[in-house]
């Protein structure tokens, strides 16, 4: 959208602060979006390590896999997730603090001998899908930022900086060529009172 300005002095202060203002924010819009790429690598680095622990966990899982049907799944749930939130770039991102889980007591004598062992293992195996969860909620929330960020910078530079430099290189021109003809009109008149009085 093209910047809308008249031609007078007014007009030309008013752009002359917006550009300087777009000119100074450039920088930090594109440190910030260095910054936001470098961590939208990092968050998927860390996705995906959580990704082959979890793949990891349910193969070491998977061996037992006769045995879990008749494991009680409801001896164990999860109470709370304690998430807490940092700041990347000035963006607010999710991380995983703690997992409260809810034991239900249970007799050892009416249970297989490795149902401790089985709870413990659920509990990993749902950190684990809670830590992704988190990981790749950060990782979007990276990435959104990161795009706006982009578009911003991109804005910037190949519209709204140069339009507001041809927008006052006009106005200056304009203001240049009114003041001229103002000069030349006033010579012309003195020339003529001149010429008046000297006949």
């Amino acid at each position: 959208m093209p910047i809308k300005f008249q031609y007078n002095k007014t007009y030309l202060h008013q752009l002359g602060k917006e550009l300087k203002i777009r000119v100074n924010a450039l920088p930090t819009l594109v440190a910030k979006e260095s910054a936001l790429r470098l961590e939208v690598k990092t968050a998927r680095a860390e996705l995906q390590a959580v990704e082959q622990e979890l793949k990891k966990k349910l193969e070491a899982l998977s061996v037992m896999e006769r045995l879990w049907p008749e494991f009680d799944f409801n001896l164990t749930q999860v109470a709370d997730i304690i998430q807490g939130v940092r700041k990347i770039a000035g963006v607010k991102t999710p991380i995983l603090e703690r997992v409260r889980f809810e034991e239900k007591t249970f007799s050892l004598f009416g249970r297989p001998a490795w149902t401790a062992y089985g709870i413990d293992m659920l509990k990993s195996v749902l950190t684990l899908r809670i830590k992704k969860a988190l990981a790749t909620q950060k990782l979007e929330i990276l990435e959104y930022a990161r795009k706006k960020t982009t578009q911003k910078v991109n804005l910037y530079e190949k519209v709204q900086i140069p339009d507001y430099q041809d927008a006052i290189r006009r106005i200056k021109r304009f203001l240049e060529d009114e003041d001229n003809l103002a000069k030349s009109s006033q010579k012309i008149l003195k020339a003529r009172l001149q010429a008046a009085e000297a006949a």
